[in-house]
């Protein structure tokens, strides 16, 4: 079953629920976010970054350390463009599975294969989505109490099932508002259809007058972060 239908639902319920992720940006502002997940991947990841470069479309990026470990060059190539950098656990294994040791040592090991690829310090990345955005208020306790900030999601249009390009492209449209956070895949769930979802969406978007930002760009918008790079 797909649970595309449902995730809009749960954004309304979870977001007033735990304030102090980031859900999405300013909603008086034609701003959002386009954000990637489960990368890099050495095939779909320099196919999203050509069609980012065709349109000058800054984007964020939520990388599993095993991947930036595997292809440190397309990391590399990501950093160079200044697309936004994000965590999102060394191997993909869920955060509330993990002791907090565990899940400290993840995030830690991913720091570090993005400082060898990327020469980007431990500190300038510090945010955090959780794989399958599966989390606990211990997990955000853990979050705050190193530093890190929680990003989640306001637009998830389920691309990593792969209903298809233009089913994909008509959710986001569909649930787009000024300050979406929106969720694709780069990985090897999903990631074989990400180039062209994006070469539909990108310019529509436009013509409907949003402008791209990054994540960090949304987190200045809603004025309730500590952390700055």
């Amino acid at each position: 079953m797909q649970i595309a239908p449902f995730l809009p639902i749960a954004y309304r319920l979870l977001k007033p629920s735990f304030p102090t992720c980031l859900w999405s940006g300013n909603c008086h502002t034609k701003t959002i976010a386009l954000t990637f997940d489960d990368g890099p991947h050495p095939e779909y990841t320099p196919q999203v970054l050509a069609v980012l470069d065709r349109y000058n479309i800054p984007a964020s990026f939520f990388w599993l350390g095993v991947c930036v470990n595997r292809y440190p060059e397309i990391a590399k190539a990501i950093s160079d463009r200044s697309h936004w950098i994000g965590l999102h656990g060394y191997d993909h294994r869920s955060f509330p599975m993990l002791s907090p040791n565990d899940l400290k040592e993840s995030l830690h090991k991913t720091q570090t294969a993005i400082y060898h690829a990327c020469n980007i310090l431990p500190a300038q990345v510090r945010d955090v989505r959780p794989p399958n955005g599966l989390f606990t208020p211990q997990t955000l306790h853990l979050f705050r109490q190193w530093q890190y900030r929680p990003v989640m999601w306001s637009v998830v249009p389920e691309d990593w099932v792969r209903p298809g390009v233009t089913k994909v492209v008509q959710r986001v449209l569909n649930q787009v508002q000024n300050g979406s956070l929106i969720v694709l895949h780069d990985g090897a769930c999903g990631g074989q259809d990400v180039a062209a979802t994006i070469q539909m969406l990108i310019p529509q978007l436009l013509q409907q007058g949003y402008e791209f930002v990054t994540v960090d760009a949304l987190w200045q918008q809603t004025h309730h972060t500590e952390f700055t790079t």
